[in-house]
This record gives C-alpha cells, structure tokens and sequence, in this order.
C-alpha cells in the first residue's frame, strides 16, 4: 500500500525556507506508478490518499520533554523552527532562507509536521493489518528528546512506535535507517529501550558526526549515543554498502522477530542528491534498489510487517530512487 495525501506539500518555500526539498519526490513518484501500464489500472488497490490519524500533546509527551513540548505550542515555536532548521548562520545572517519569499508563517509550519507525524502512525497501522506501507512523508529522525535537530521538529518515528505500544498493537520493534545521516535522535531517544531496537547505516563521517562529542561539561552530545547497530561506511567504501547491509540484517534478526520494523528510506544516499551534507554517500541507482530490495526481502522472509517512510531526499531526482523500489514492489505485490 503507498499512502500519499497530494494535499500535503513536501515543499518548503512557501516559508520562504531554500532546502531543496521538491514535491517532485513525491508527486512525481506518485505519476509515474499511476502511468505505469500494470499498476496505473489497479491504483484503487495500492493507494491510500488521505492521512487521517492525528498526533496529540499526549503523543508528544512520551517521546518529547514536557519543556520542549510546552516551547512549541507557545510564542516560542517561531525559535525552534529557526533553530531546528538552521534558518540563521553563527553570525546572525539567514541561511537558505529568505522571508521576504514567504506566503505562510513560519510558525504554520508546525501543523503540516504533526499531519505528517501522524502519516507515520497510518503508515504502521496499515503495514500491520496489509504487511506492506510505504508513505511519502515522515523519517524525522534526528530529532531529539529536548529539541528539534536536522530539519526534524519532532521524532515521528517513535511518536508512531510509541503510540501503537500503547494501544497494544505491538511490543517490540526496529527501526532500521538507511538515510545517509546517523538516525541519531532515534538512537538516543530509544536508549536503553529493549522494546525498540535500531539500526543505522549511514556516512562514517559528517552531519551530526561532526559535532563536538562532548559539551564543556564532558555531557555526551546525544548525537553520538550508539544505535543498537551502527553501519558507518566511508566515502569510498560504496562498493562494501549492501554487503554490510546484509550482514548487520542477520545480526538484528539474533534478537528475535519483532512485531514492526519502521524502515527510514532515505534517498539522500543517492550520487545525484543536491543536500550537501549527504555528500559523504554516492550510491547509484542500482545500489539503492539492491539496498532496498534486501531489506524488503529480509523482512519479508521473517514475516515481519514493513512499515516505509521517504525520510531524507533532496532535489530534482530523489523521485528516481522511489520509483525503482515502489513500481518493483507493486508489482511482487500485486501482479
């Protein structure tokens, strides 16, 4: 199942905020399965096209500090998303912003990330009742306990964890991340947490690698609390990717089944990805759909119910990445 709501925008320039983040990674993606001479004709049977779950304070709590949470339904919140989208350089300058652009306040910014948290939740819901969904939208895993971080105001993927523990749907779950950023805010937040185990392949060196790994006051800097497995690869060592992949998948499967695996689908990983900060990664198109159809196939011969998010993707081609892996598992699915 692929849920995609075409009234939520991936874009952010209508905030005036420059991150190349295009609606083409979805909207694209979303035309080319339509158009495809197999699956264009059974749309009705792979398309969930409204996001219906809602994310409440209560959802935030148990993921979030009760401070953080309060900042951001307070006059607050305009700071943190400056902050957690780095929107003002060290000398007080924008950076990849430009509010004289804006059609919509920053601040409106919060109620289109809480739609997309609960996207996730729906995403988790549908993978465990259908075994299979991919949503086109969350994967906001850098964010941490106190605060947002790396373009990620709240961490949607425990958010939706934590919730269907809640209510019982699940005990125990992955999250195995293949953006190219260490699923950092994941790691530190589900630490020490046996229910939710973590998995993160990521570049060796970079954001939020290269941040100092203490403060002044020797206290850790949460972006280097340890997954439960971490796959850093060099610059370089692409070739090594997928073989690493599979081998820390086998490891994973030595804790036992769980009930769900969130799986962070980062297409940042890609040569052609315009952020940046994912430069330390350059796999090709065929590399990132044998990294996809692994872990697939992995969760698929443990029967373990995937739940897809897009996570990171930056540009005018991340749609390519999607569309590989999505129009080759519709068909396994469907045809």
């Amino acid at each position: 199942m692929i849920l995609y709501d075409p009234r939520q925008p991936h874009s952010l320039f209508e905030f005036g905020i420059e991150i190349p983040v295009m609606d083409s990674r979805a909207s694209e993606t979303f035309a080319r399965l339509s158009s495809h001479p197999q699956l264009g004709s059974r749309r009705g049977d792979w398309h969930i096209d409204t996001i219906q779950e809602l994310i409440t304070r209560e959802d935030l709590l148990r993921v979030h500090s009760a401070n953080y949470v309060d900042r951001l339904f307070s006059d607050g919140l305009e700071a943190e998303i400056t902050r957690t989208y780095e929107l003002v350089g060290p000398h007080g300058n924008y950076h990849r912003f430009n509010p004289a652009g804006a059609r919509l306040p920053l601040t409106a910014l919060f109620e289109r990330i809480l739609t997309r948290a609960g996207g996730t939740i729906q995403c988790g819901r549908t993978a465990l009742d259908r075994g299979f969904c991919f949503y086109f939208g969350g994967g906001m895993h850098h964010a941490q306990k106190h605060g947002g971080a790396g373009f990620c105001l709240v961490n949607d993927l425990v958010i939706a964890l934590r919730r269907l523990q809640s209510e019982n749907r699940i005990r125990r779950s992955w999250v195995i991340d293949l953006d190219a950023h260490k699923g950092d805010g994941t790691a530190a937040i589900t630490a020490g947490d046996e229910s939710i185990l973590t998995l993160s392949i990521h570049m060796a060196k970079g954001w939020p690698l290269d941040q100092p790994e203490h403060d002044a006051d020797g206290r850790l800097n949460p972006s280097f609390v340890p997954s439960t497995i971490d796959i850093p690869i060099e610059s370089g060592e692409e070739p090594l990717y997928n073989r690493r992949l599979r081998e820390s998948l086998e490891h994973l499967s030595d804790f036992g089944r769980p009930d769900l695996a969130l799986v962070v689908c980062g297409a940042d990983p890609y040569e052609l990805d315009e952020l940046p900060s994912a430069a330390g990664l350059r796999l090709s198109l065929g590399q990132l759909l044998e990294r996809d159809q692994t872990v697939y196939q992995f969760l698929k011969t443990l029967a373990v119910p995937g739940a897809w998010v897009m996570a990171g993707g930056y540009g005018r081609n991340s749609w390519r990445v999607y569309t590989q892996f999505l129009q080759w598992v519709l068909l396994k699915r469907l045809c």
